[in-house]
Protein backbone atom coordinates (compact mmCIF):
# COMPACT_ATOMS: atom_id res chain seq x y z
CA UNK A 1 0.00 0.00 0.00
CA UNK A 2 1.41 3.01 -1.10
CA UNK A 3 2.01 5.88 1.62
CA UNK A 4 -1.31 8.30 0.13
CA UNK A 5 -3.71 5.18 0.61
CA UNK A 6 -2.14 4.52 3.85
CA UNK A 7 -3.22 8.39 5.00
CA UNK A 8 -6.74 7.62 3.43
CA UNK A 9 -7.22 4.36 5.34
CA UNK A 10 -6.07 5.99 8.31
CA UNK A 11 -7.96 8.95 8.34
CA UNK A 12 -11.31 7.01 7.44
CA UNK A 13 -11.10 5.36 11.07
CA UNK A 14 -11.59 8.87 12.45
CA UNK A 15 -13.89 11.14 9.44
CA UNK A 16 -15.47 9.13 8.34
CA UNK A 17 -15.23 6.86 4.55
CA UNK A 18 -13.80 8.80 2.13
CA UNK A 19 -15.92 10.91 -0.44
CA UNK A 20 -14.22 9.80 -3.70
CA UNK A 21 -10.69 9.65 -4.51
CA UNK A 22 -7.81 12.42 -3.45
CA UNK A 23 -7.21 15.04 -5.83
CA UNK A 24 -3.54 16.52 -6.49
CA UNK A 25 -2.77 20.13 -5.63
CA UNK A 26 -0.95 22.16 -7.91
CA UNK A 27 2.53 23.37 -6.82
CA UNK A 28 4.90 22.86 -4.68
CA UNK A 29 9.02 21.77 -5.15
CA UNK A 30 9.22 20.04 -2.36
CA UNK A 31 6.19 17.84 -1.07
CA UNK A 32 3.04 16.39 -2.48
CA UNK A 33 -0.66 17.68 -1.37
CA UNK A 34 -3.77 16.69 -2.09
CA UNK A 35 -7.48 17.60 -1.62
CA UNK A 36 -9.47 14.72 -0.04
CA UNK A 37 -13.06 14.45 1.55
CA UNK A 38 -14.10 12.61 4.76
CA UNK A 39 -17.74 12.49 5.67
CA UNK A 40 -18.29 15.68 4.60
CA UNK A 41 -14.87 17.19 5.77
CA UNK A 42 -12.27 19.21 3.07
CA UNK A 43 -9.24 18.46 4.09
CA UNK A 44 -5.52 18.52 2.70
CA UNK A 45 -3.26 15.96 3.34
CA UNK A 46 0.18 16.78 2.55
CA UNK A 47 2.73 14.16 1.99
CA UNK A 48 6.82 15.01 2.45
CA UNK A 49 9.34 14.63 -0.15
CA UNK A 50 12.26 12.77 -0.05
CA UNK A 51 14.38 13.49 2.78
CA UNK A 52 13.00 16.69 4.03
CA UNK A 53 14.54 16.47 7.19
CA UNK A 54 17.99 16.84 5.83
CA UNK A 55 16.32 20.48 4.58
CA UNK A 56 15.62 21.56 8.08
CA UNK A 57 12.25 20.52 8.09
CA UNK A 58 10.76 19.36 11.77
CA UNK A 59 7.41 18.05 11.43
CA UNK A 60 6.81 18.25 14.85
CA UNK A 61 7.65 21.91 14.44
CA UNK A 62 5.33 22.58 11.32
CA UNK A 63 2.52 21.00 13.14
CA UNK A 64 3.07 23.70 16.49
CA UNK A 65 3.88 26.46 13.62
CA UNK A 66 0.76 25.84 11.71
CA UNK A 67 -1.63 25.13 14.62
CA UNK A 68 -0.47 28.96 15.99
CA UNK A 69 -1.19 30.35 13.06
CA UNK A 70 -4.57 28.88 12.43
CA UNK A 71 -5.22 30.36 16.52
CA UNK A 72 -4.47 33.64 15.09
CA UNK A 73 -6.73 33.24 11.79
CA UNK A 74 -3.89 32.92 9.75
CA UNK A 75 -3.01 29.53 8.62
CA UNK A 76 -5.42 26.20 8.56
CA UNK A 77 -6.77 24.48 11.09
CA UNK A 78 -4.74 21.22 11.83
CA UNK A 79 -7.17 17.78 11.50
CA UNK A 80 -3.88 15.39 12.22
CA UNK A 81 -0.05 14.57 12.12
CA UNK A 82 0.25 10.89 10.94
CA UNK A 83 3.05 9.23 12.05
CA UNK A 84 2.64 6.41 9.48
CA UNK A 85 2.63 7.81 6.72
CA UNK A 86 4.07 11.08 8.19
CA UNK A 87 1.77 13.34 7.16
CA UNK A 88 -0.02 16.65 7.94
CA UNK A 89 -3.91 16.73 7.29
CA UNK A 90 -5.52 20.38 7.57
CA UNK A 91 -8.61 21.38 7.38
CA UNK A 92 -8.93 22.57 3.19
CA UNK A 93 -9.85 26.64 3.05
CA UNK A 94 -11.93 27.75 0.59
CA UNK A 95 -10.10 30.45 -1.31
CA UNK A 96 -8.78 31.54 -4.31
CA UNK A 97 -5.08 31.39 -5.55
CA UNK A 98 -3.00 34.78 -4.92
CA UNK A 99 -0.74 35.86 -7.84
CA UNK A 100 2.10 37.96 -7.27
CA UNK A 101 1.00 40.66 -8.98
CA UNK A 102 -1.97 40.88 -6.83
CA UNK A 103 -0.03 41.41 -3.84
CA UNK A 104 1.57 43.84 -4.95
CA UNK A 105 -1.66 45.87 -4.61
CA UNK A 106 -1.52 48.49 -1.50
CA UNK A 107 -4.83 47.13 -0.30
CA UNK A 108 -3.96 43.45 -0.57
CA UNK A 109 -0.19 44.14 0.92
CA UNK A 110 -1.97 45.91 3.95
CA UNK A 111 -3.92 42.43 4.31
CA UNK A 112 -0.98 40.64 4.53
CA UNK A 113 1.49 43.45 6.82
CA UNK A 114 -1.76 42.61 9.39
CA UNK A 115 -1.66 38.42 9.27
CA UNK A 116 2.31 38.82 9.65
CA UNK A 117 1.73 41.19 12.67
CA UNK A 118 -0.39 38.42 13.85
CA UNK A 119 2.13 35.52 13.77
CA UNK A 120 4.79 36.86 14.91
CA UNK A 121 3.15 38.87 17.89
CA UNK A 122 2.09 34.70 18.68
CA UNK A 123 2.58 33.83 22.14
CA UNK A 124 3.75 30.63 22.42
CA UNK A 125 7.36 30.25 20.51
CA UNK A 126 8.15 27.54 18.27
CA UNK A 127 10.05 24.85 19.12
CA UNK A 128 12.74 25.55 16.75
CA UNK A 129 14.93 28.53 15.52
CA UNK A 130 15.33 30.19 12.12
CA UNK A 131 18.53 31.89 11.34
CA UNK A 132 19.30 31.83 7.29
CA UNK A 133 22.46 32.60 8.15
CA UNK A 134 23.18 29.47 9.33
CA UNK A 135 20.37 27.63 7.50
CA UNK A 136 22.38 28.61 4.32
CA UNK A 137 26.28 27.15 5.85
CA UNK A 138 24.03 23.66 6.91
CA UNK A 139 22.55 23.51 3.15
CA UNK A 140 26.09 23.76 2.05
CA UNK A 141 27.85 21.44 4.36
CA UNK A 142 24.66 18.71 3.74
CA UNK A 143 24.90 19.38 -0.14
CA UNK A 144 29.00 18.78 0.11
CA UNK A 145 28.12 15.45 1.99
CA UNK A 146 26.59 14.08 -0.61
CA UNK A 147 28.52 14.75 -3.21
CA UNK A 148 27.21 18.08 -4.88
CA UNK A 149 29.64 20.83 -6.48
CA UNK A 150 29.06 23.97 -4.31
CA UNK A 151 28.88 26.35 -6.74
CA UNK A 152 32.01 29.06 -6.64
CA UNK A 153 29.10 31.94 -5.98
CA UNK A 154 28.49 30.51 -2.45
CA UNK A 155 32.20 31.56 -0.80
CA UNK A 156 31.36 35.35 -2.31
CA UNK A 157 27.87 34.90 -0.86
CA UNK A 158 29.06 33.90 2.21
CA UNK A 159 31.08 36.50 2.40
CA UNK A 160 28.83 38.98 1.72
CA UNK A 161 26.62 37.49 4.20
CA UNK A 162 29.07 37.42 7.31
CA UNK A 163 28.63 41.19 6.67
CA UNK A 164 25.34 41.92 6.33
CA UNK A 165 24.28 39.14 9.44
CA UNK A 166 26.24 41.97 11.90
CA UNK A 167 24.04 45.13 10.90
CA UNK A 168 20.80 43.41 12.09
CA UNK A 169 20.54 43.89 16.05
CA UNK A 170 18.57 45.50 17.85
CA UNK A 171 14.92 45.11 19.58
CA UNK A 172 13.30 44.48 16.30
CA UNK A 173 15.32 41.88 15.11
CA UNK A 174 14.59 39.67 18.47
CA UNK A 175 12.90 36.42 17.12
CA UNK A 176 9.53 35.87 16.69
CA UNK A 177 7.62 33.02 15.36
CA UNK A 178 8.28 33.22 11.03
CA UNK A 179 7.12 31.55 7.99
CA UNK A 180 10.30 31.81 6.25
CA UNK A 181 8.27 30.98 2.89
CA UNK A 182 6.45 33.48 2.19
CA UNK A 183 5.81 32.38 -2.11
CA UNK A 184 2.70 34.08 -3.74
CA UNK A 185 1.62 30.05 -3.62
CA UNK A 186 1.41 29.96 -0.39
CA UNK A 187 -1.27 32.49 0.20
CA UNK A 188 -5.40 32.14 -0.14
CA UNK A 189 -7.73 35.14 -0.93
CA UNK A 190 -10.54 34.39 1.47
CA UNK A 191 -13.62 36.63 2.45
CA UNK A 192 -12.15 37.13 5.96
CA UNK A 193 -8.90 38.14 4.69
CA UNK A 194 -5.89 36.73 3.66
CA UNK A 195 -5.09 32.88 4.70
CA UNK A 196 -1.31 31.42 4.46
CA UNK A 197 -0.30 28.23 4.05
CA UNK A 198 2.94 25.65 4.36
CA UNK A 199 4.51 26.30 7.37
CA UNK A 200 7.28 23.72 7.37
CA UNK A 201 10.19 25.83 7.38
CA UNK A 202 8.93 28.17 10.62
CA UNK A 203 10.46 28.91 13.04
CA UNK A 204 11.61 31.39 15.87
CA UNK A 205 13.84 34.18 13.45
CA UNK A 206 13.45 37.60 12.20
CA UNK A 207 10.81 39.56 11.05
CA UNK A 208 12.87 41.07 8.39
CA UNK A 209 13.92 37.56 7.17
CA UNK A 210 9.59 37.00 6.29
CA UNK A 211 9.27 41.12 4.75
CA UNK A 212 12.34 40.67 3.20
CA UNK A 213 11.74 37.16 1.35
CA UNK A 214 7.57 38.13 0.86
CA UNK A 215 9.02 41.22 -0.66
CA UNK A 216 12.02 39.54 -3.19
CA UNK A 217 9.68 36.23 -3.81
CA UNK A 218 6.66 38.61 -4.80
CA UNK A 219 8.43 41.38 -6.97
CA UNK A 220 7.94 44.30 -4.66
CA UNK A 221 9.41 47.35 -6.21
CA UNK A 222 10.59 50.20 -3.53
CA UNK A 223 7.42 51.90 -3.27
CA UNK A 224 5.86 48.45 -2.69
CA UNK A 225 8.29 47.89 0.08
CA UNK A 226 7.78 50.95 2.08
CA UNK A 227 3.87 50.08 1.56
CA UNK A 228 4.64 46.98 3.37
CA UNK A 229 7.00 48.73 6.09
CA UNK A 230 4.03 51.25 6.60
CA UNK A 231 1.34 48.99 6.94
CA UNK A 232 3.55 46.34 8.84
CA UNK A 233 4.68 49.19 11.47
CA UNK A 234 1.90 51.15 11.08
CA UNK A 235 3.18 54.31 9.48
CA UNK A 236 6.36 53.48 10.56
CA UNK A 237 8.54 53.20 7.80
CA UNK A 238 12.04 54.35 8.24
CA UNK A 239 15.76 54.18 6.66
CA UNK A 240 17.07 52.00 8.87
CA UNK A 241 13.17 49.41 8.83
CA UNK A 242 14.26 49.98 4.85
CA UNK A 243 17.24 48.45 4.74
CA UNK A 244 16.78 45.72 6.93
CA UNK A 245 14.44 44.59 4.37
CA UNK A 246 16.93 44.98 1.48
CA UNK A 247 19.63 42.95 3.34
CA UNK A 248 17.12 40.03 3.79
CA UNK A 249 16.31 40.14 0.65
CA UNK A 250 19.51 39.12 -0.32
CA UNK A 251 19.24 36.69 2.64
CA UNK A 252 16.25 34.94 1.54
CA UNK A 253 17.69 34.68 -2.23
CA UNK A 254 20.37 32.73 -0.88
CA UNK A 255 18.65 30.63 1.58
CA UNK A 256 16.89 30.02 -2.08
CA UNK A 257 19.90 29.68 -4.31
CA UNK A 258 21.37 27.01 -1.61
CA UNK A 259 18.13 25.58 -1.01
CA UNK A 260 18.38 24.42 -4.70
CA UNK A 261 22.25 23.01 -4.61
CA UNK A 262 20.74 20.50 -1.74
CA UNK A 263 17.82 19.57 -3.45
CA UNK A 264 19.28 18.79 -6.42
CA UNK A 265 20.82 16.17 -4.00
CA UNK A 266 18.10 14.66 -2.93
CA UNK A 267 15.04 15.08 -4.46
CA UNK A 268 13.89 12.98 -7.30
CA UNK A 269 10.72 15.38 -8.47
CA UNK A 270 11.69 16.14 -12.44
CA UNK A 271 12.58 20.02 -11.53
CA UNK A 272 15.96 21.70 -12.51
CA UNK A 273 16.96 22.56 -8.87
CA UNK A 274 20.54 23.89 -10.43
CA UNK A 275 18.75 26.33 -12.90
CA UNK A 276 16.93 27.36 -9.66
CA UNK A 277 20.45 27.95 -7.75
CA UNK A 278 21.91 29.97 -10.60
CA UNK A 279 18.55 32.12 -10.77
CA UNK A 280 19.31 33.24 -7.51
CA UNK A 281 22.83 33.60 -7.45
CA UNK A 282 22.28 35.87 -10.15
CA UNK A 283 19.49 37.98 -8.99
CA UNK A 284 21.35 38.24 -5.17
CA UNK A 285 25.01 39.26 -7.03
CA UNK A 286 22.51 42.45 -8.69
CA UNK A 287 21.27 43.21 -5.01
CA UNK A 288 24.86 43.42 -3.66
CA UNK A 289 26.54 45.05 -6.42
CA UNK A 290 23.98 47.72 -6.83
CA UNK A 291 25.32 51.33 -5.44
CA UNK A 292 23.09 51.05 -2.12
CA UNK A 293 24.14 47.82 -0.72
CA UNK A 294 27.16 49.93 1.84
CA UNK A 295 24.14 52.41 2.60
CA UNK A 296 21.95 49.54 3.79
CA UNK A 297 24.73 48.04 5.67
CA UNK A 298 25.61 51.20 7.04
CA UNK A 299 21.70 52.23 7.75
CA UNK A 300 20.23 48.59 9.33
CA UNK A 301 23.39 49.07 11.48
CA UNK A 302 22.50 52.58 12.86
CA UNK A 303 21.06 53.21 16.02
CA UNK A 304 17.20 52.97 16.19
Amino acid sequence: MDSLSKAVARLAQDLGEPEGEPVPLEGGITNRNFRARFGGAEVVIRLPGKETDVLGVDREAELAATEAASRVGVGPEVIALLDDPVCLVTRFIEGDPVEAEQLRDPARLREVAEALRRVHGGEAPLPVAFSPFRVVEAYAARAQERGATIPPEYGWAHGVSERVEPALAGSEHEPVPCHNDLLAANFLRTEGGVRIVDWEYAGMGDRFFDLGNLAVNNGLDDAGEEALLAAYFDGGSSGRRTAALRLMRFMSDFREAMWGVLQGSLSDLDFDFAAYAAEHFERMRGTAEGGEFETWLEDAGAAG
